[in-house]
C-alpha cells in the first residue's frame, strides 16, 4: 500500500520472531517484507500461517527489500546487517546496541549515505530524561545490572577470566568498568548500558557494574545520574524471555514501539 514503510528483520529468535508476528498482525504504516535467519527450516516454521509471507533472504539482502532494517541477531553478525543497511541509505534499528559502540565509524558512514541509525530504548527506561540531562552538565552516569547467573553464561569476559557464574551461590560482582569495556566483554548482556551511554555522556564515562545474582528472577537494571539539572535514580525489572534468558520480554515490545514512532502522527517522547 502507498505510504507504507517496508520492514526487514535480521534474526528470528526471541526478539525477531515476536516482532515479525506483531508486524504480520498489522501495524499501521508498516509492512514486513523480508526476514533472515541462520536456521532456515526453523524460520519457515516460525513464519507458517503468516497472513503475508515475507521473503526469506540472506542478511545482506535485507537492505535490498526494505526501508527499515531491524537487527535482532547474534552480535557476531551485526556488521553484516548494519553495513548493508547503511550503505543503501536505510533506517537501521539495532537491538545489539552493544555491538555499535566499537563500530562508531558506522555513524559517519550513515551520514554520508543518508541512512539513519535509530536506537530503541530496549530493556531500559528513562532515556528521554538522560538525553535531556545530557544537554547540560552531567557529573556521572552509572548502571548496575543484576541477572540470574544463567543469563550471563558464556560471556567472553567470564570465559577469559575463568569465572564460573553457574557456581555462584550469592550475589557476586563479576564486572566493574566503563560501558565500552562492558560491551566488549558482555556483548549479549549490556545493550542497555550501551543505549544509556549513547543517550548520555558516552561509553568511556558511563560506568557499569554487572552482578550474577541467584536471588533474582528478573533482569534488573538500576541507573543513577548526577547532573546539574536533576538527580535521577531509576530501576527496571525485566522478565527474561523463555527462549533466551539474556533478553527481556520488553525488548521486542520496545522495538515495535520504536517502529510505530517512525510513522505515527502523534509521537510522545523524544
Amino acid at each position: 500500500m502507498a505510504g507504507e514503510l517496508r520492514v526487514a528483520i535480521g534474526g528470528l529468535g526471541a526478539i525477531g520472531a515476536h516482532l515479525a508476528r506483531a508486524l504480520d498482525a498489522g501495524v499501521e504504516g508498516l509492512r514486513l517484507t523480508a526476514v533472515a535467519a541462520r536456521d532456515q527450516e526453523k524460520a519457515r516454521r516460525t513464519l507458517a500461517g503468516f497472513r503475508a509471507m515475507p521473503a526469506l533472504v540472506s542478511l545482506p539482502e535485507l537492505a535490498e527489500r526494505a526501508d527499515i532494517v531491524v537487527e535482532a541477531a547474534p552480535a557476531a553478525v551485526f556488521e553484516q546487517i548494519a553495513e548493508a543497511a547503511i550503505t543503501r541509505g536505510r533506517i537501521f534499528v539495532p537491538s545489539s546496541v552493544g555491538a555499535l559502540l566499537p563500530r562508531m565509524h558506522l555513524v559517519a558512514r550513515a551520514k554520508a549515505s543518508g541512512a539513519r541509525i535509530v536506537v530503541p530504548t530496549g530493556a531500559l527506561l528513562g532515556l528521554d530524561a538522560v538525553r535531556a540531562a545530557a544537554e547540560g552538565e552531567v557529573a556521572s552516569v552509572t548502571i548496575e545490572t543484576r541477572k540470574p547467573p544463567r543469563g550471563l553464561e558464556g560471556a567472553p569476559y567470564l570465559i577469559e577470566n575463568d569465572i564460573d557464574v553457574l557456581g555462584i551461590t550469592a550475589a557476586t560482582l563479576v564486572f566493574k568498568g566503563n560501558a565500552f569495556d562492558a560491551a566488549r566483554g558482555f556483548p549479549a548482556n549490556v545493550n542497555v548500558a550501551a543505549a544509556l551511554a549513547l543517550a548520555g555522556i558516552g561509553p568511556e564515562r558511563t560506568m557499569v557494574e554487572i552482578w550474577g545474582d541467584p536471588g533474582v528472577t528478573r533482569n534488573t537494571h538500576t541507573i543513577r545520574v548526577e547532573a546539574a539539572a536533576a538527580r535521577l535514580t531509576m530501576t527496571i525489572e525485566n522478565v527474561p524471555s523463555e527462549e533466551n534468558p539474556r533478553t527481556g520480554k520488553i525488548t521486542p515490545l520496545s522495538i515495535l514501539a520504536c517502529l510505530r514512532g517512525l510513522t505515527s502522527t502523534l509521537k510522545v517522547g523524544s
